[in-house]
């Protein structure tokens, strides 16, 4: 009896190594097709937590964990009671925007020292080509004393969720699949046809399909980065950039970017990895690396037009009272992995200006931990100079102009109440015929 039947007959297991924004979703996703899943984390308090039922992440939702049956883990021996492991950990960059391979190495080490003989371990972890083959396999095979290919198999399926995205979601992605050899290819597509209800694209090597994910998110990073750009230009020329898209995109073949802050766990992070691998091999890149290096400005682009503007208001720059509502690296999500709004806020700092942030999705502890930055709420907001709405959270969205304008102090003249519109989701007319200060991205 192969993997692949005893998986479905619960003769076998399924675990997943990390349980964050990728591995949690795969884990319920595999529980609902009643395949027995072990869910490992070496982070006790998430662990706890999902046990519990509750869903940090939002992504598959308490409801759902509460009735699932999966086997929650910070018990590394308990991987040896699965035969096909899938591998979900982050992997982000070190300081010098080099690749921080620590979280997948270590994982690989973990498993490899309870990796059992006709297992299976598929990596979802983005990674640049040839790190599957040359640094976590050598891994688990020096941990497990096991062969790889003899003894057990290796899969690469790079992973594609988008967090926050309800539309988006894991069964209506097509999922890459790759594997070391074509048996390996052929149990991977299975397992993961299980729960990909779309499909999934059999790549011809794991290297390619390690390939495809950082060109992809490498490919969005370069698009929004020539968004920016003209954003900045027309900063300059007086044009709205948002009305010169909308313009744009009555054409069919408008790719319809925006500009913006770019951060997260992947379009900000991953064209870093292809970077590093093209110059180990004597190519620097220069439209990538071009790209990466105008979206990471943006943050002090922001900040710098906020002076501005505090400027022009007649504002004491430095006693100035500035609200940034929202931290996450996306809209209506938790995550604060990357974010770029602490760019805008490091560069006020620069200037005297402590910000005061506000974001009903981020997890207060995290921000305090992650950044060193207190949260606030909205009903905290009161006799505010400028509010920088930095991420399009619904519940900004969602902000009558009564209720905006009850956030300035009463006594100020309109026209010294700034109001910066990073992503466009506020009616500027509606502002502008209020007579506020009003500038957007």
């Amino acid at each position: 009896m192969d993997l692949y039947t005893k998986l479905l007959t619960k003769q076998a297991k399924l675990s997943v190594i990390g349980l964050g924004y990728v591995g949690m979703p795969l884990a319920v996703a595999f529980d609902k097709k009643d395949i027995a899943v072990i869910g490992f984390d070496l982070n006790s308090e998430k662990i706890d937590l999902y046990r519990q039922g509750l869903d940090p992440t939002f992504e598959v939702g308490s409801e759902a964990l509460k009735h699932s049956k999966i086997f929650f883990t910070d018990a590394a021996i308990s991987l040896r009671e699965a035969n096909f492991h899938i591998i979900a950990v982050p992997t982000p960059i070190n300081i010098d925007k080099t690749p921080d391979l620590c979280p997948v190495e270590n994982a690989s080490v973990i498993l490899g020292r309870n990796l059992s003989k006709g297992s299976v371990v598929v990596y979802e972890s983005t990674v640049y080509p040839g790190v599957t083959e040359d640094i976590c396999i050598p891994i688990l095979e020096r941990e497990s004393g096991l062969k790889c290919g003899q003894d057990f198999l290796v899969g690469y399926s790079p992973e594609r969720i988008n967090p926050g995205d309800k539309v988006n979601r894991l069964e209506n992605i097509v999922k890459i699949v790759a594997g070391l050899d074509s048996s390996t290819l052929d149990i991977v597509a299975k397992v993961y046809e299980l729960i990909i209800e779309v499909g999934v694209y059999r790549a011809e090597s794991v290297k390619v399909a390690e390939a495809a994910k950082v060109v992809e998110n490498s490919q969005r990073d370069i698009n929004i980065a020539f968004m920016n750009e003209l954003a900045m230009v027309f900063d300059k020329m007086k044009i709205d950039t948002n009305e010169v898209i909308k313009a744009m995109n009555t054409k069919w073949n408008a790719l319809k970017f925006y500009p913006g802050l770019v951060g997260g766990h992947c379009i900000g992070i991953d064209p870093y990895y292809f970077i590093y691998q093209a110059a180990k091999l004597g190519y620097h890149s220069q439209i990538i690396l071009a790209g990466r290096k105008i979206n990471d400005g943006m943050g002090q682009f922001i900040a710098d037009a906020v002076i501005k503007e505090l400027v022009l208001a007649n504002k004491k720059v430095i006693q100035s009272k500035v609200y940034i509502l929202g931290i996450t690296f996306k809209e209506n999500c938790p995550d604060i992995r990357n974010s770029k709004v602490t760019d805008v806020i490091t560069r006020l700092q620069e200037y005297g200006i402590n910000p005061i942030i506000i974001d009903p999705w981020a997890d207060v502890d995290e921000t305090a931990s992650e950044y060193g930055l207190k949260l606030d709420t909205l009903e905290d907001i009161h006799d505010a100079d400028c509010l920088i709405f930095a991420v399009a959270h619904q519940e900004f969205k969602n902000l009558s102009l009564d209720k905006i304008a009850s956030y300035f102090n009463s006594q100020l003249p309109q026209e010294e109440k700034i109001i910066i519109d990073v992503k466009s989701i506020l009616d500027k007319y509606a502002i502008s015929q209020k007579g506020y200060r009003y500038w957007n991205l």
